[in-house]
């Protein structure tokens, strides 16, 4: 058998963390078996359904990197199969035209929960052996019911969940077309997945109560059934479910707030599924690994920290010829001035042992990029009488000293020395004559980036 998975997003909204993450898992499945990953669009809600949604899904999955091997597939583009399969029901008889309109079905319901039943159609139009149906209403379209099996239960061995059985009783003759003929959800999702070959069905445990109608479904088609796997949610730190306030944005808004990829997929891969005590690893190695076994039942907690964490792992090990593709934009909208500045990749090398993301990057590498604006109480505060001799000696000897990190370490040291100053004596009045800030690499380092021609420009204006 050849593993064939599927993601099949809602167009109805941005891809979020949870969605990211089954695509992710239902991806790395088929990767394992050397399998296909399937990429369907479940667009038949046409009231909230939107070409940005589907693009910012698209969009999401790109960046990601999660190819699909086939589709995109759209459902409002499959209408006259889903209209085959429904007339092929009502000619077997495993589905029949209902009457009844929404209000009498809500009135049917109030009875029920005023007698203390559980509220569900009542089957007025379903065909019995015997049974005298209802004069057909002149004018009305009628909806299509399945035809639910009214015993028995419907049992599956989830993969993630272990063996979950749902009585036929509890399920009540479902819609499957709309009096305009266009289908439902469920009746999409299981002529889908049969049409598509899907063997393996890894979603998020919303899900369950859909299954066993799709299993009857499936069932009544004929079809073999997939196997399914409900994956629990994700929940903020808190133990809430995860909302805006955690993080619960578009996965497009990370890039944005700049984290990379490899680093999100890390993150989520780990959320609810784990391989020993392993928590940095490559998509080759997490495909190598992934199974269901090790998916966990309860609950995983996002963690913006961990994510962080993570973040700043890949930004040191990236190319910095990759992070300057990624920061110089950022910078520009800052308004970077790089011309006569350092190089940006030794900039870069200099400063992404301590960025947990793009953006922090970009904004500390802006100091060599801009003019210094020291604050003037900060300058009163370490420019002191006893500090200006040896500013005054160091820059004269930047004039002719070796401009490397080492020789300016070893200049630094000699001015103190004849000073009889401290390191942050100096260093600090340095930091801010030169960068406008306390807080900088240190100060060696930050000399050579800037340039002899820089700095000498710099401590003339000050001494000026």
């Amino acid at each position: 058998m050849t593993v064939r998975t599927r993601f099949a997003p809602s167009p109805t909204g941005y891809l979020h963390l949870g969605g990211a993450r089954t695509a992710l898992f239902s991806w790395a499945y088929a990767r394992h078996f050397g399998g296909t990953f399937i990429l369907r669009i479940e667009d038949t809600d046409l009231e909230r359904s939107t070409p940005e949604a589907v693009q910012a899904i698209l969009d999401g999955m790109n960046w990601l990197g999660l190819h699909h091997d086939e589709g995109p597939f759209f459902q409002m583009q499959r209408m006259d199969r889903y209209r085959e399969v429904v007339g092929q029901m009502l000619e077997a008889g495993s589905a029949y035209y209902c009457y009844c309109t929404p209000e009498e079905v809500e009135a049917m319901r109030e009875r029920q929960r005023a007698a203390g039943e559980k509220p569900r159609y009542d089957g007025t139009w379903r065909p019995e052996p015997g049974k005298t149906l209802p004069p057909v209403p002149e004018g009305r379209k009628p909806v299509v019911r399945f035809r639910n099996p009214l015993d028995g239960d419907v049992t599956w061995n989830d993969l993630v969940k272990g063996p979950i059985t749902i009585s036929n009783r509890e399920l009540d003759d479902l819609i499957i077309a709309r009096p305009d003929g266009t289908p439902t959800y469920n009746f999409c999702v299981s002529v889908d997945d049969w049409d598509m070959q899907i063997t393996h069905v890894i979603r998020g445990d919303d899900h369950v109560n859909n299954t066993p109608r799709q299993i009857n479904i499936l069932r009544a088609l004929g079809a073999s059934l997939p196997q399914y796997g409900h994956v629990p949610m994700i929940l903020g730190a808190d133990g809430e479910k995860l909302s805006k306030r955690h993080g619960a944005v578009s996965v497009m808004e990370y890039p944005a707030q700049g984290y990379l990829p490899e680093a999100m997929l890390n993150y989520l891969a780990r959320l609810g599924w784990s391989h020993g005590d392993e928590e940095i690893f490559s998509m080759e190695q997490f495909c190598a690994w992934f199974d269901l076994d090790h998916l966990s039942k309860s609950p995983a907690q996002f963690n913006p920290e961990k994510l962080a964490w993570l973040n700043n792992h890949y930004i040191k090990q990236s190319d910095n010829a990759r992070l300057e593709a990624l920061v110089r934009p950022v910078m520009e909208r800052e308004g970077a001035q790089f011309e006569g500045g350092p190089d940006l990749q030794a900039v870069i090398a200099l400063l992404k042992e301590r960025a947990s993301t793009i953006n922090e990057l970009a904004d500390a590498a802006m100091l060599f990029y801009r003019q210094p604006a020291p604050d003037a109480a900060l300058l009163a505060q370490h420019v002191t009488d006893a500090v200006k001799p040896a500013l005054a000696q160091f820059g004269k000897q930047c004039e002719t000293v070796e401009w490397n990190k080492a020789a300016l370490s070893a200049l630094l040291k000699e001015v103190l020395a004849t000073n009889k100053l401290k390191m942050p004596q100096l260093a600090m009045p340095l930091r801010l004559i030169l960068t406008g800030q306390l807080q900088t690499p240190a100060i060696d380092a930050v000399l050579e980036l800037l340039g002899r021609e820089t700095v000498l420009a710099r401590l003339a204006k000050f001494s000026k």
